[in-house]
């Protein structure tokens, strides 16, 4: 088992040999779950990048335009929504 120490500053050092065995390279994001147990660390996996031909037949809808501001009211919506259940989830 390795050990590390906090830092004055917070900070955490990872073991290299953790670092290693999970392909973690410098400014790897993490997310920080905190558990009954302790800290755990998860990465953040990057969204993989798409063409508009991909993701266009995963957009229906039915029913009248709308204009550009329903559309952003809708997406942030829809972001704050990811946020609130990301922050349950952990």
């Amino acid at each position: 088992m390795n050990k590390t120490r906090l830092s004055s500053k917070g900070q955490v050092i990872i073991p290299k040999s953790s670092r290693n065995s999970h392909h973690w390279e410098i400014g790897q994001e993490l997310v920080v779950i905190d558990t009954e147990e302790g800290v755990l660390l998860k990465p953040v996996q990057p969204v993989p990048p798409a063409t508009l031909d991909e993701l266009a037949g995963c957009l229906s809808y039915a029913g009248p335009a709308k204009s550009l501001e329903e559309m952003e009211q809708a997406i942030a919506r829809g972001a704050n929504q990811i946020r609130e259940d990301s922050d349950d989830k952990y």
